[in-house]
């Protein structure tokens, strides 16, 4: 007789035993959180008859957790399960992969946080050659020096930069044939998001058929019954490449496929699932006109908020951006006061409760609020002029450009009709 729990206990068991860790994706933040630190017990045990690898699932599974919840707690662990493989290794590939280890959780706090010099540390964190390392070594040391070039490159907007963080990707990728699936599909994303955002700004159309080879091939692999997250992350991908290209071309039937796509996505899985995989997609739907509604956008500022991050900056800025359109096309100005009250309560508070891009956010706020105002009163905005060119300055520092652009775009803006 078939014991189904039994056995559903057993492949489960099985899974946790495989490098694979595809199978998260199948847990909430919770379990997973559970699974980590079970890990890290594990790891730390005397009678642990591997801790070198040990270790490295730990911190595994501790990046992935502060992948979807932002925690820095999780990204610490992470850190410190990195310096516990260091501590452990023994042979040459086994310290190359710790390195590799350390610069892959501060690529996840950089992602998170951003900040002045995160991207350098983690490429200092990053072994500097692969000379005398087995072939896997070496495939995963290119991999995690392709994925930091991208970043670099799509920072600094250098066209050249943007060709050769590719083609390290494309070594990448065929270096690490025969690697679990996820550690590619880490790196197929990374290109597929490269190349579509290049085609856009570059309207080249062999880099957008590029990425929606990519894309269509991550979503076709990619079950929503066993990796929902890595099908959400690429159909969100997809929308957002199609709303780009609907914006260009004025386009509303590309304009309506791109809502469904996010849809779909949206759909894999719950917010409790992932927070942050739910938020992002949120904030790019509502790049597109009327892709979130207020309910929406402030659950996803709710879930992001308070942790320094990149994604609670944008979903915050993206909130105040809505607010005051709405308290502006209804010519509320009790409700523009309230909103003022609260951006201002904000940027007294100690930086200490937020970080510098969130001060950044605050700003640019303040100008919305007072382009509104004006707009509503006729008096002067152009107060906050000052304001938002640190503002700007800032998100440039912290590595969001998004940002840094939408503070320069009001620069120049005597009312506001956002």
């Amino acid at each position: 007789m078939f014991e189904f729990g039994k056995d559903l206990r057993k492949l489960f068991s099985q899974a946790r035993e495989s490098e694979d860790l595809s199978w998260l994706e199948l847990i909430g933040v919770d379990l997973l959180a559970a699974e980590a630190r079970q890990q890290s017990t594990d790891a730390g045990r005397v009678s642990c008859a591997q801790p070198h690898a040990a270790w490295l699932r730990a911190a595994a599974l501790w990046r992935e957790h502060a992948r979807r919840t932002g925690r820095a707690e999780s990204v610490r662990r992470a850190l410190d399960a990195a310096a516990d493989a260091a501590g452990a290794a023994r042979t040459r590939d086994e310290i190359a992969l710790a390195d590799v280890c350390k610069a892959q959780a501060l690529l996840v706090r950089f992602d998170l946080n951003g900040g002045p010099g995160g991207l350098d540390e983690a490429m200092r964190a990053a072994p500097a050659s692969a000379a005398g390392c087995r072939h896997q070594t070496a495939a995963q040391i290119s991999a995690i020096h392709a994925r930091l070039r991208a970043r670099s490159a799509r920072l600094n907007d250098d066209p050249s930069a943007l060709m050769q963080a590719a083609a390290l990707l494309d070594a990448a990728i065929h270096d690490m044939a025969g690697r679990p699936a996820a550690e590619i599909d880490d790196l197929r994303m990374d290109r597929a998001a490269l190349s579509l955002e290049t085609g856009v700004i570059r309207r080249d159309a062999n880099l957008l058929d590029q990425a929606g080879r990519e894309l269509q091939a991550l979503v076709t692999n990619a079950s929503p019954d066993y990796r929902p997250l890595t099908r959400a992350r690429a159909l969100t991908l997809c929308a957002a490449g199609l709303s780009a290209l609907a914006a260009l071309a004025d386009n509303a039937e590309a304009h309506a496929q791109g809502r469904v796509m996010f849809d779909a996505a949206a759909d894999q899985f719950t917010p409790d699932h992932s927070p942050l995989d739910w938020v992002v997609i949120q904030i790019v739907r509502a790049a597109t006109p009327g892709g979130a509604s207020l309910a929406v956008l402030r659950q996803a500022e709710a879930l992001s908020a308070g942790q320094g991050l990149v994604l609670g900056a944008v979903a915050r800025d993206l909130l105040v951006e809505a607010e005051v359109a709405f308290a502006y096309d209804e010519g509320d100005m009790d409700r523009l006061s309230m909103l003022e009250s609260g951006v201002r309560r904000r940027l007294a508070e100690p930086m200490s409760k937020g970080s510098e891009l969130d001060w950044a956010v605050d700003q640019i706020g303040m100008a919305r609020i007072g382009a509104a105002r004006a707009g509503l009163t006729g008096s002067d905005a152009s107060l906050g002029a000052l304001g938002l060119s640190e503002a700007a300055e800032v998100a440039r520092e912290y590595g969001v450009p998004a940002i840094a652009a939408r503070a320069v775009g009001l620069l120049s803006a005597t009312t506001v009709r956002v």
